[in-house]
């Protein structure tokens, strides 16, 4: 039996391909051959196999035929040879730089507004082409919506990442794992050198590293560059189906003017942030409300869990032991001998379970030695370095203050032991502050309106001070309850007041600035600080008020009872330590509510978005 395929596709003008059986003398008699059912109809001596293997040869001509897009991708890629109109990459050179960059230059993308239809292609083949996993996009399409009822107008816009003059992500990297090429000016991630911070993510203000859980980095796009090598052009820039996507060669004096004059994209992060390299073009006039369809909309974002524990910790630590330094200006002889040990342990305690935490929020936790490579640039690993610091003197300040005490084991050593406290204790406190100030540097330089600097250290400095007064006072009282001497006793006499009152003022003046936010619903235009605040009366609203209950009960009805208690001229140490310790868990179960929201309320910025 012979076959042969249907005609070159041209000729069968990409119709679903089939095998047409020519018989000859038809074979030996009694034996039924694979034919068409036509060929078997007109065999009546076959019978019930002839229909049979009619079936079967339909069967295997539909498994040997080739989809519409297999057939155009035969084509595409040389089987229309014999048809002299094989395609080649010169088909995309008018997409594609004609010369590498010269100096002051650097590749870009460039998105022709007025050719894209929002038909994703791009979407779909860097996805398919880069081996993405299953919810993961390097490349978005949103849309922009304005105009009048007569005359509407609905743009789609496709960004993926814009290759900045001065990419954000790079320099909040710890690790070094961005790099910017210094002749193509593409900005590459090294997958290997990554351990799964996150930083980029909220430093980028186009939301373009995305966080690959599976494989604990982030990754993005990089141009393509190894096609772009070779000559070949990116994914996105071969699979659109209306050429709106081009690499060209821009000048980076020229970038730098543009967002000087906002020409870069409406509605768009101020381009003035990173320079992004991406030109949008259009010749049409866009009406001056164009908006993304998505701008009204508000959600919550990642609340990152190991970070809220990490920044609540270790400012608790840092203010326990400035708290403790203040208050021995008033005790030094008693609390040099019964104090200092019990609160530098508890502060150190609680700073080396901060640094533990952290480690969870590390998608590659193995790697964490790699956070100190980016210290000329990056404020985290600044933050790493001035903490690490931290907790070694902090180990050392607790072990020389409790070694001075042991003078029947220790003898004239302790004595040597205790002169070195004081050195020791300065620069826990000096790398303390020093830790918590790179913290909060971390979030201002991203130039969110919610992590402004005063928003942003406001909020830390009365944390620390919040939680390392209660932690104090509750250090106070246990070693009071543990040995009731005189002194001790005297100590909550002279002390408990002025800490009661301290602390009903720090968590007064702490509720009243972060509800102060809500003024912002009343504002005409949708501002990141209304969208916070609509996500904290609305998504966010059990938590919110979780956060201001606990931090009433903790930090004003609490200390306002222990003040009362404090007046009567005997004074029971048990329901003091009692009502003390469930005035901490309050407090720090309400600053770590406040950090959930702190991440997962903050509005940021990011590229148009669609309908959803």
């Amino acid at each position: 039996m012979e076959q042969r395929p249907v005609d070159d596709l041209a000729d069968a003008g990409f119709d679903r391909p089939g095998f047409v059986s020519q018989s000859g003398d038809g074979g030996e008699r009694g034996t039924c051959a694979v034919v068409a059912p036509s060929a078997a109809a007109a065999d009546p001596s076959c019978g019930d196999a002839a229909q049979e293997g009619g079936l079967l040869a339909e069967l295997l001509g539909r498994a040997a035929s080739l989809s519409a897009v297999d057939l155009f991708s035969q084509w595409h890629n040389g089987a229309g040879d014999r048809l002299g109109r094989t395609p080649s990459w010169s088909r995309y050179s008018s997409l594609l730089p004609a010369a590498p960059p010269g100096e002051g230059e650097q590749y870009g993308f460039e998105v022709d507004l007025d050719r894209c239809s929002g038909c994703k292609a791009c979407v779909v083949a860097c996805h398919t082409l880069n081996g993405l996993d299953e919810a993961e996009t390097w490349r978005d399409v949103g849309l922009l919506v304005g105009g009048s009822r007569t005359a509407p107008v609905m743009q789609h816009v496709t960004a993926a990442c814009h290759h900045c003059l001065q990419p954000a992500c790079m320099t909040a990297c710890p690790v070094n794992a961005y790099e910017k090429d210094p002749v193509t000016g593409i900005v590459k991630h090294l997958d290997d050198q990554c351990f799964g911070c996150q930083y980029c993510t909220m430093a980028c203000p186009y939301d373009v590293p995305k966080y690959s859980a599976g494989k604990g980095i982030v990754r993005k796009c990089d141009m393509c560059s190894a096609r772009l090598a070779v000559g070949e052009p990116p994914a996105c820039v071969q699979a659109c189906p209306h050429e709106a996507i081009a690499i060209r060669v821009v000048n980076q004096r020229q970038l730098a003017e543009d967002a000087e004059a906002a020409l870069f994209l409406p509605a768009a992060p101020d381009p003035q942030l990173t320079l992004p390299a991406t030109a949008y073009k259009t010749r049409r006039a866009f009406p001056r409300n164009l908006l993304p369809a998505d701008y009204y909309r508000v959600h919550s974002q990642h609340a990152h869990w190991p970070l809220v524990i990490m920044l609540v910790l270790t400012q608790l630590s840092v203010g326990a032991f400035v708290a403790g330094w203040i208050a021995d200006l008033w005790t030094a002889d008693v609390q040099e001998h019964a104090l200092r040990p019990l609160y530098a342990a508890s502060a150190l305690a609680f700073g080396l379970l901060a640094l533990a935490a952290s480690l969870f929020h590390l998608g590659r936790p193995q790697y964490a030695y790699r956070a100190v490579l980016g210290i000329k640039h990056s404020w985290l690993s600044r933050e790493i370095v001035a903490f690490g610091l931290f907790a070694l003197l902090a180990v050392a300040y607790a072990a020389a203050v409790a070694a001075a005490q042991e003078t029947a084991w220790l003898g004239s050593l302790a004595g040597r032991l205790a002169r070195w406290t004081e050195p020791l204790r300065l620069g826990v406190t000096v790398f303390g502050a020093v830790g918590v100030a790179c913290s909060a540097m971390i979030y201002i330089v991203t130039r969110r309106e919610c992590w402004s600097g005063l928003r942003v250290a406001l909020r830390f400095v009365l944390t620390a001070a919040i939680l390392g007064v209660a932690a104090y006072w509750l250090s106070v009282l246990l070693a009071t309850a543990a040995s009731p001497a005189p002194q001790l006793t005297a100590i909550v006499r002279r002390q408990g007041p002025a800490h009661c009152r301290l602390l009903i003022a720090l968590a007064a003046f702490k509720l009243a600035w972060e509800a102060a936010i809500f003024r912002h619903l009343l504002s005409l235009r949708m501002t990141p600080l209304r969208r916070s605040a609509m996500l904290l009366g609305g998504e966010l609203a059990s938590t919110t008020l979780a956060r201001f209950a606990l931090s009433l009960l903790g930090g004003i009805v609490m200390p306002a009872l222990l003040l009362h208690w404090l007046q009567k001229p005997f004074v029971d140490v048990a329901p003091f330590v009692t009502t003390t310790g469930m005035l901490f868990v309050a407090c720090l179960a309400g600053e770590l509510l406040e950090r959930r929201l702190f991440f997962a309320a903050c509005a940021a910025p990011r590229m148009p978005g669609g309908i959803r």
